[in-house]
């Protein structure tokens, strides 16, 4: 296959979102059909949280492998390849009889999601200039949107009028399309100089998530004895501690710690972490409530919470201008406390109250969540270099998908938690309330990390495309081939001969 490239202006972020719409697709899919998937293998529908824990987890171990198998490989082929492992994953899924080989599947599909995103997003960040950044990520995003759009109402009509395992089967023709525009358009970037595989580091920081959030995961479920879930969160925090000083020594450490270093990077790691926090939260708990607490069929479910990405669709167009009008601190700042608001709105929610009322609070929702995560995604990589974007797409990688799994975790905790102090034995509209309060909680505390950003941070992102000067013509380059220049200014046209 030849290596045919395309201007990373529009074309390219549209490809490579591919990957990221199935993701997004099959994420909001599984979260509406949760309910329903517990009561064919008759579990608690809390006991589901490990279906999407255990995918997110998968993300978060392998996503540090994807720069170095880039750079080994070539981004199109690890993307391409990618792609082949998470629509596996997705049959695997679709054929499930039991949890166990659920959450096995899930596993699959993030070994390859590890792979697909982080790959997808380097190739945008290492073919587009600076200047077109905010315009390519927007680009890249925007389909992205289409999953979380068309996600909960699709999953919702299969899962009610035909069998939520086909759902995961959507995924075949997408995978198919993707692979395909990939070999032709997508370059096959990599790092001139490659750097080698830090193995003590995968051997330290790859247990290390593992048992630390599946000890946090397994908390409270009674899936392993008492003590154990304590035992593996320890062992993780050990091991995630030993990588610290590894990482501070090592040349080429899998997670370069050292790019904490830069404030705007630093800043948008941390708030970030949080403010995902509460957000990977909310499809888990809004798909419970509206049907175990409001007793919604999936499909009505999944029409409600479409409301959140039309929202989130609404703002692609409008970030750019907005942070070009505004800046990213003063935007960071303000709209995480009002996302974080309409985060824990939830919480007002009750059976009969109209349908306008709570389309309208989703819809603002994802308004304002689109544009949070566009300026976090954005201003955290102005001031770095770009040789290490590679390196920065691992970290901002690994921590998102982290702190969608402690957001799931700690709904689920939170939920057994309120169970318990209202008495209550099964999940009902009363218990979620504080849940969602909580919740928003964690994300409005991004706040503070947000105000101490820079003031001029990312005005390079928001300044306008540098105009392009034309070569200076001279009159000889404008003479038909065969003639001779002028003569210098002031000398005899005769005598020049």
């Amino acid at each position: 296959m030849s290596d045919r490239s395309v201007s990373p202006g529009r074309l390219l972020p549209l490809i490579i979102a591919t990957g990221l719409f199935m993701e997004n697709l099959d994420s909001t899919v599984l979260s509406t059909a949760l309910p329903t998937i517990a009561r064919d293998f008759g579990t608690s529908p809390i006991y589901l949280k490990l279906t999407l824990t255990s995918y997110l987890l998968s993300l978060a171990v392998f996503i540090p492998t994807s720069g170095w198998m880039a750079d080994r490989f070539g981004a199109r082929t690890v993307f391409r390849a990618a792609i082949v492992v998470f629509a596996l994953g997705s049959i695997a899924c679709g054929l499930s009889h039991d949890l166990t080989e659920l959450v096995a599947a899930r596993i699959l599909q993030g070994m390859g999601g590890a792979m697909m995103t982080p790959v997808g997003r380097l190739i945008i960040l290492k073919t587009t200039p600076k200047h077109d950044l905010v315009n390519a990520m927007m680009w890249l995003t925007f389909p992205a949107l289409l999953g979380p759009l068309s996600g909960p109402p699709l999953g919702g009509f299969i899962t009610t009028y035909f069998h939520w395992r086909l759902i995961f089967w959507i995924n075949i023709p997408i995978a198919v399309l993707g692979i395909v525009l990939s070999s032709i358009f997508v370059p096959n970037v990599r790092e001139e100089d490659r750097r080698p595989f830090d193995l003590i580091g995968f051997l330290l920081l790859a247990p290390g998530l593992v048992a630390l959030m599946s000890g946090a995961t397994l908390a409270g479920l009674d899936v392993v004895a008492p003590g154990y879930d304590m035992a593996l969160a320890v062992l993780g925090l050990v091991l995630i501690g030993l990588y610290v000083p590894h990482a501070r020594r090592s040349a080429n450490p899998l997670i370069e710690l050292r790019l904490l270093s830069i404030p705007a990077f630093r800043a948008s790691i941390s708030g970030g972490f949080l403010f995902r926090i509460g957000v990977g939260a909310t499809p888990f708990l809004l798909a419970l409530l509206f049907q175990l607490g409001f007793d919604f069929s999936p499909f009505q479910s999944g029409l409600m919470t479409l409301s959140t990405g039309l929202g989130a669709m609404a703002m692609k167009t409008l970030a750019g201008p907005i942070l070009r009008r505004v800046g990213f601190r003063r935007v960071l700042t303000v709209n995480a406390l009002l996302s974080s608001a309409l985060v824990a709105a939830p919480a007002l929610f009750y059976a009969h109250m109209p349908v306008a009322a709570i389309c309208a609070t989703l819809l603002a929702a994802g308004f304002t969540r689109s544009l949070q995560f566009t300026s976090i995604n954005t201003a955290g990589v102005s001031d770095v270099p770009a040789a290490l974007m590679g390196r920065v797409t691992s970290m901002t990688s690994v921590l998102q998908e982290l702190a969608g799994s402690v957001g799931v975790s700690v709904a689920a905790f939170a939920l057994e938690a309120s169970m318990q102090l209202s008495g209550a034995t099964t999940l009902t509209a009363a218990v979620f309330p504080p849940v969602f309060m909580g919740v928003g909680l964690i994300a409005a505390a991004s706040t503070f990390i947000f105000m101490r950003m820079p003031r001029d941070v990312g005005h390079e992102l928001l300044a306008p495309a540098p105009v392009p000067v034309p070569e200076p013509v001279t009159i000889a380059t404008r003479l038909p081939a065969g003639r001779r220049p002028l003569p210098p200014s002031g000398q005899d046209p005769m005598r020049a001969r």
